[in-house]
């Protein structure tokens, strides 16, 4: 790194006001531990790459032997949508309460599979892992366990495919990194927004040009969770309040932002240069805190803490001059929406809140013409599988999408449509909008986890060429899901 990089890092630790003040940039030794993380991770962008991921084709698996790591909010759907797919092998299911492994194994057996293998307890997934011999490890866990997990899965032989976002610290997304590529194991970030109807609708559009070049765009996750952060019943241990309480930035930037950094190609012909975010006062947590404390003495511990802006707002350049806004809101009292926008220079479109929306100039085109781009422009796996993801369920179907592609890929020896680069680059904007915002919303880089390959990286294959032979079983009859799916 050049002494001008270097004194650039430590300036940015001090912030503007102190710049401004004539403070000299201060030695490495003293910068907080946040800043050296951050030098730390913009130095391993200049390295050279061990091995490139992305594009990688690993060997074929006939039967994908899976282990679930995570029983909770979102585990119970995973197995259930996996018990529909073909050439898969619940071998393994895995959780902190020996009660929630076993009620998701009722869901195996009623499939008509045989019983997987009950593991428990806070080694139980290191015991699976070592025991049985899995293809993947699938993570459903709290955020602050998805790293050590797919790590410790890709270590012992396994892909890993993680629940969002899959790392909350810029060191952690280097190590799962650098452990994919040494390893050759697929580490995934289960993003399953990028499978969306619309949101592949307009990746196929942008990607026949019809919107031109793509200028800008935006996503979001505004969904209102006030009570859920702080229902007894929710998350186990309260884990996501207490990082609505110690984190202060963009905690859940990856719905809003993996399917318009799909559009725009990021890791694949561009790359995120550079953010700025922002976040409002906490209005919300901290009043609701004290409400549930004078009503019941087991939320005093959270009363007084320093909860994250209800609204945090994020700007991110990217290397070939184009814009991303993203925001997060999980307290105001707002209809859900993931606003997916993305603009370019012949056309625009926009959901969230609904309706799906597409224009070429001044006005929304009428519902028939967006029918017809439906006709046109619906990628090859929604015409594949669309129609029985609806029926399984999970999201509206785009989580059974995600898990068929998976499998599909894996069976066939398929690159995925996300790899370890994304899973980072999506993550990171967790802790750097938290730092962007703790410095008075200065601009902070962003690493280049492909160390330069973005310039050559193929763009997401849109088609199920070498593909799409997994089957789906016993869904001909079945109605609309009805398991839990909350995030």
């Amino acid at each position: 790194m050049s002494s001008n990089r270097r004194n650039f890092l430590r300036q940015l630790a001090v912030g503007s006001g102190a710049l401004a003040a004539g403070i000299p940039a201060f030695a490495s030794a003293t910068l907080a531990p946040s800043d050296r993380e951050l030098e730390r991770a913009l130095e391993q962008s200049n390295k050279q790459q061990r091995f490139n991921m992305s594009g990688y084709a690993a060997p074929k698996i006939d039967k994908v032997r899976i282990g679930f790591i995570g029983q909770g909010m979102r585990g119970p759907g995973a197995v259930q949508r996996m018990s529909f797919i073909d050439g898969v092998e619940i071998v393994a299911i895995c959780d902190l309460l020996p009660e929630r492994a076993t009620k998701s194994n009722k869901i195996v057996t009623k499939s008509g599979r045989p019983a997987a293998k009950e593991y428990s307890g806070e080694n139980g997934w290191k015991e699976m892992i070592g025991k049985e011999k899995l293809d993947l490890v699938y993570i459903t866990t709290p955020w602050h366990l998805h790293t050590i997990m797919a790590l410790y899965a890709m270590e012992h032989g396994c892909h890993a495919a993680s629940e969002v976002p899959i790392a909350l610290t810029l060191d952690d997304c280097w190590k799962l990194v650098e452990t994919s590529e040494r390893t050759k194991k697929h580490c995934m970030m289960l993003e399953n927004c990028c499978y969306d109807f619309f949101e592949l609708l307009t990746l196929n559009m942008a990607r026949q040009g019809l919107f031109g070049e793509l200028v800008h765009a935006e996503g979001a996750y505004i969904h209102n969770l006030l009570d859920l952060n702080f229902s007894k019943n929710g998350y186990q241990n309260m884990w996501r309040l207490r990082q609505n309480a110690s984190h202060n930035g963009n905690l859940y930037p990856t719905h809003g932002l993996g399917p318009i950094a799909q559009c725009m190609n990021i890791n694949r012909g561009d790359k995120m240069d550079y953010l700025v975010s922002m976040s409002s006062n906490d209005f919300l947590m901290g009043v609701t805190a004290k409400e549930k404390a004078a009503q019941d003495p087991f939320f005093n511990e959270f009363v007084g803490k320093p909860y994250r802006g209800d609204m945090n707002t994020t700007t991110i350049r990217t290397n070939k001059g184009k814009t991303l806004m993203i925001q997060h809101d999980v307290t105001s009292p707002r209809p859900y929406s993931r606003i997916h926008l993305v603009s370019g220079t012949k056309g625009v479109a926009s959901k969230w809140p609904s309706p799906e929306r597409i224009a070429f100039g001044h006005e929304w085109i009428k519902d028939e013409e967006l029918k017809k781009l439906y006709e046109q422009y619906t990628p090859e796996i929604v015409k594949r599988v669309g129609e029985i993801a609806k029926k399984v369920g999970g999201h509206g179907g785009m989580d059974f999408m995600m898990d068929w592609r998976l499998i599909d890929c894996l069976r066939n020896g398929l690159p995925l449509d996300q790899n370890v680069y994304d899973a980072a680059a999506w993550s990171c904007i967790v802790p750097l909008s938290e730092k962007s915002v703790s410095k008075r919303s200065t601009s902070v880089d962003i690493p280049d986890f492909t160390r330069g390959a973005w310039k050559t990286n193929a763009p997401v294959e849109l088609t199920l060429k070498g593909g799409g032979t997994t089957g789906v079983i016993g869904v001909e009859n079945k109605g609309e899901s009805k398991q839990l799916n909350v995030h």
